[in-house]
């Protein structure tokens, strides 16, 4: 039986550059997308699977952030301050881990959601999956064609023990990374001070054969433009139209 973490980390202290005008007046993470803040349908799954606490890291424009995230109930939202300076993807989690604790959590990207399939969890599949024995991370992986909004040619491919390691075009379906994760904070014991990427601890647990997948199902969706919004409530529509047809 699945063991959910106590905690998750929202990584919502980008500076949304790509994302302007609208982020020139608001974080990214509240940006509408489909009548809801980017950030609640990260915040509304969490619910949803049972986990209750989570912190958040802010930055631009961070006093919107505080009073959005004090305006509900659950999960109980922690705040990891990062005014003052931005820190990147691993350096934000690193900050945070006195706010998440000794036991393995999960991370989630503000700018990436999923509608779920029916009667599925995706972050309790997460957990499910979770192995301390044999990784120190694990990632959500989708394929090209079943997330709105990536562009890129993959991230990962897994080998015939189902270990991650780096895309390199050549052997092997792509898997993107949509931005998922459950990971032991151990991973971050070599970590540098100040600013540094994800990537660092992922490149660490690849060459000791400990990052590993679990394919993730519903529909993903990463908004990084203005006009990435209205395919992605395209796609929304269309998605839900087939599950309604489906469930009927």
């Amino acid at each position: 039986m699945s063991t959910l973490p106590d905690a998750a980390m929202i990584l919502a202290a980008g500076l949304g550059t790509r994302m302007r005008p609208l982020t020139d007046q608001m974080p990214k993470p509240l940006v509408p997308v489909d009548g809801k803040p980017l950030i609640d349908y990260a915040l509304d799954s969490l619910q949803a699977a049972g986990i209750g606490k989570v912190v958040v890291n802010v930055h631009h424009r961070a006093e919107q952030m505080i009073d959005h995230l004090s305006r509900r109930a659950a999960p109980a939202a922690v705040i990891s301050d990062e005014t003052d300076t931005l820190l990147d993807s691993g350096g934000g989690i690193a900050a945070a881990l006195p706010l998440l604790g000794a036991k393995p959590f999960m991370i989630l990207n503000a700018d990436t959601f999923w509608l779920e399939e029916p009667g599925r969890s995706n972050l309790q599949a997460l957990a499910a999956a979770w192995d301390p024995g044999h990784m120190d991370m694990l990632l959500m992986t989708t394929r090209a064609d079943q997330i709105v909004g990536y562009d890129g040619r993959g991230d990962f491919q897994a080998d015939k023990n189902g270990c991650l390691r780096r895309f390199d075009g050549r052997s092997g379906p792509p898997l993107v990374y949509p931005g998922v994760a459950m990971l032991d904070p151990g991973i971050f014991d070599a970590a540098p001070d100040g600013p540094f990427s994800l990537n660092t601890c992922f490149d660490r647990a690849i060459a000791a054969g400990r990052l590993r997948h679990v394919a993730a199902s519903g529909l993903w969706l990463t908004v990084g433009t203005p006009s990435a919004i209205e395919a992605a409530e395209a796609a929304m529509a269309a998605y839900r139209a087939v599950a309604t047809d489906t469930v009927s």
